[in-house]
């Protein structure tokens, strides 16, 4: 039996949970920097741009740095660009400074998404890769939800609508008043600090990868991209980013525009919801994964976000409100699914592919910046328009993808068999306990 590595995974999901913490404040962060900076929609647009463009650059160097130096040296040294990045807008925030700030932590979070996941497959075994996955999302989707509130509580504690703790007298003193959620930013140097200091005491096992689960050289990535497989994958984590972040970038924002809504309150609590039912989403994923095929739970989810989407943008302010953060349960298992779907329909190279399908993430910058460009042009609500093609790629891969390794499900005749009732043909059910 292929040894399994539990802490590698504990390891895996608590590095999720910090990537998320810092990666998606960016959409209650927009209304707010766009009135800080006097920026218009399509200069917000380079915010996650700047960000999103770091996997774009990093993905395939990060997985020859991994197959050279190893997991702990990787992530320490992520955190540190993270800490970096966190610390040098938080002591001098201007927009110049925050494209260079969000370049170096999206650095920092692209070595870690290529060091973690073949980390994840390997540590759980390939067949559980996609429910490990969707707990994954779930851990990450829960630090999403947590990140606006916090920004919320701070924002409206330094502006004097709450007592304030020692921590916010603390920030108060930092940060200029007129922009009170720059605090944010002294509270990510203070997390990916301790991340680092925690990962450099830690002592981590030797974890061998498999052979096809390494980074390989260039010759390998050439063999790869001249794969059409790997292509359409590529595309798939592309416009499954370019969705999630086309979408919860922009929702406070709409709902500022269109509807009125206070986007330090409303907003920042439509997106932190947004956050928190996609970890919703993940617990109904991971019962799902385990009854059917992720291609078909797949298909399920996509047509769903087409759905509440439509409702977000067309609807009156409560449809409006609510249907956005229903978006965010449906796309809620599509990148596990994806993901997994991914690595098992190729034989070999895994941790190369990884790194391919990691560089796809990008797609969060450039769907993100294109819907700011057109916001300027036809408005927001045109602008978001946009996001429908790219779940209208992610339905599609239900229906080609042929993976060589489907996810491992419990037909639901052996739950009966567990629980001592088996249905029959005609529906009844019948026991198969002695004696009844």
């Amino acid at each position: 039996m292929t040894r399994r590595y539990p802490m590698i995974v504990l390891l895996v999901f608590l590095v999720f949970f910090v990537i998320s913490f810092l990666t998606n404040i960016l959409g209650p962060l927009v209304p707010d920097i766009i009135d800080g900076f006097d920026l218009s929609l399509g200069l917000a647009g380079f915010l996650p741009f700047a960000f999103f463009a770091a996997y774009g650059v990093m993905s395939i160097p990060a997985g020859m740095l991994l197959e050279r130096y190893r997991e702990k040296a990787v992530m320490v040294t992520a955190f540190a660009l993270a800490f970096a990045g966190s610390l040098l807008f938080a002591t001098n925030p201007s927009f110049a400074v925050a494209l260079a700030s969000l370049f170096l932590i999206g650095i920092g979070m692209t070595m870690l998404q290529v060091a973690i996941n073949p980390l994840l497959r390997v540590a759980g075994g390939e067949e559980h890769f996609a429910f490990l996955s969707v707990a994954a999302q779930l851990v990450f989707g829960s630090a999403s939800f947590l990140s606006p509130l916090v920004y919320s509580y701070l924002v409206r504690s330094m502006r004097g609508e709450g007592e304030r703790g020692p921590l916010v007298s603390l920030l108060a003193g930092r940060v200029p008043a007129e922009l009170p959620w720059v605090s944010l930013y002294w509270l990510f140097a203070a997390v990916t600090l301790l991340m680092v200091v925690l990962l450099a005491a830690i002592r981590l096992p030797r974890f061998e990868l498999k052979e096809d689960e390494r980074a390989g050289a260039w010759e390998t990535h050439r063999a790869l991209l001249a794969n059409r497989t790997v292509w359409l994958y590529f595309f798939a984590i592309f416009c499954y980013v370019g969705s999630e972040q086309g979408v919860a970038n922009w929702i406070s924002k709409f709902l500022s525009t269109y509807h009125g809504l206070d986007p330090q309150v409303a907003g920042a609590r439509a997106v932190a919801m947004f956050w928190g039912l996609m970890t919703a989403g993940c617990l109904l994923g991971l019962l799902l994964l385990k009854l059917f095929d992720s291609r078909r739970v797949l298909v399920g989810f996509a047509l769903a976000a087409i759905a509440t989407l439509a409702a977000a943008l067309m609807g009156p302010a409560r449809v409006s409100y609510y249907a956005f953060m229903l978006v965010g349960f449906c796309l809620s298992v599509m990148w596990s699914i994806i993901f997994s779907l991914a690595l098992n329909s190729v034989p070999r190279h895994h941790g190369s592919f990884s790194g391919i399908l990691c560089t796809g993430i990008v797609g969060g910058a450039f769907v993100s910046l294109a819907v700011g460009w057109l916001g300027d042009r036809f408005g927001l609500r045109g602008a978001m328009v946009l996001v429908f093609l790219t779940l209208g790629y992610i339905l599609s891969i239900g229906f080609w993808a042929k993976p060589l390794v489907t996810n491992a499900t419990v037909p639901l005749r052996e739950l009966f068999r567990r629980r001592g009732e088996v249905p029959e043909a005609g529906g009844r059910p019948y026991t198969t306990e002695p004696g009844r």
